[in-house]
């Protein structure tokens, strides 16, 4: 498994990055150390967290998952400090979403970037994170919202810029390449990108990012775990995230699975590897994060990092994709 540089950063990231969304939600604490502690063993050393990780991520609700809000970047950082690892791994995280009560409470404002960081900094036990994302487009938005960013990176606070769901996502529209003429540099872009949504990114953000040499970490890898066959005609979908994959659970969504399944018994790999690979194997794509609940999962996902597909089997994946589908989160 090689690294791959993670845009102009400087940074060298393992191309399959640990997603910690489930952490404190589907994935206890104790269980959350043993992947940690997987994923470290496997080479792995790109952390992927958001300060609003850790309640039920599918309520879409600030009052009701408020008690668990941090749980995850709080294991996280419980984790890099009992194994020493932190000058290991590449953490990322993001600021946006409501966090405490009151007006500055979320947003991409001074106030609250500001004080949103210092807490992330306390939970996760370290005095730096590598990269912070501005997690979705804030219309209330301070103009100089970025500048923030450019400030805790002069203070050491955080290493590079970054945003998600900038280009591309719902609604927003494009508003990533107007901060690109910014005096503090948008170094990564986190787009929600897979084999079952491609124009997010493949419409505008990948030309972006392949000419200004931004880092592009793709998340929803595995559409809910549809890409990885943890779903199938005969079952009723039933888990945490159930309800996203019944857009995917159509005669064409099944065809592309069929496609997945006969690729990875050939290859003698996994059906998650497989559409890993697939999206790794995109221009302009640096990593894909993974959120699994296992330890058995994680190795699936894995596998992904040394699978090369053929253009044979890119190309029949290509002809089954889909352009679009509706996304799994979109409110807080």
């Amino acid at each position: 498994m090689s690294r791959r540089p993670l845009g102009r950063t400087g940074l060298a990231v393992s191309p399959v990055a640990l997603g910690t969304m489930q952490f404190g939600w589907t994935v206890p604490d104790v269980a959350a150390f043993r992947i940690l502690d997987a994923y470290a063993e496997m080479g792995g050393n790109l952390i992927d967290t958001a300060n609003m990780y850790g309640g039920d991520q599918s309520v879409e609700s600030f009052a009701v998952s408020r008690p668990f809000v941090g749980v995850s970047e709080d294991i996280v950082g419980r984790w890099l400090a009992d194994r020493g690892l932190r000058d290991r791994m590449v953490v990322e995280t993001k600021v946006r979403a409501r966090m405490w009560e009151g007006e500055d409470g979320e947003g991409l404002t001074r106030r609250h970037i500001v004080r949103a960081v210092e807490d992330s900094l306390r939970r996760l036990r370290t005095d730096h994170v590598d990269v912070l994302y501005a997690h979705w487009p804030d219309p209330d938005a301070d103009p100089d919202w970025l500048d923030v960013f450019g400030e805790l990176q002069a203070a050491g606070k955080i290493g590079h810029a970054a945003t998600s769901n900038f280009c591309g996502f719902a609604d927003f529209g494009d508003q990533l390449t107007p901060l690109l003429e910014s005096a503090t540099r948008v170094a990564v872009e986190q787009p929600r990108y897979n084999l079952l949504n491609r124009a997010e990114y493949e419409d505008r953000l990948q030309a972006v990012a392949v000419r200004e040499g931004l880092g592009i970490v793709t998340y929803s890898s595995l559409a809910s775990g549809f890409l990885a066959g943890a779903h199938r005609p005969d079952d009723s979908g039933g888990a945490a995230r159930g309800g996203f994959v019944e857009q995917y659970r159509t005669p064409e969504g099944w065809a592309l699975l069929a496609a997945l399944d006969e690729i990875a018994a050939a290859r003698t790999t996994s059906v998650a590897s497989v559409s890993l690979a697939w999206t790794l194997a995109q221009p302009g794509v640096t990593a894909t994060i993974v959120g699994p609940d296992t330890i058995g999962q994680l190795a699936e996902a894995w596998q992904a990092a040394n699978l090369t597909l053929t253009p044979a089997e890119l190309d029949r994946l290509d002809r089954l994709s889909w352009s679009a589908s509706a996304p799994e989160f979109v409110e807080w």
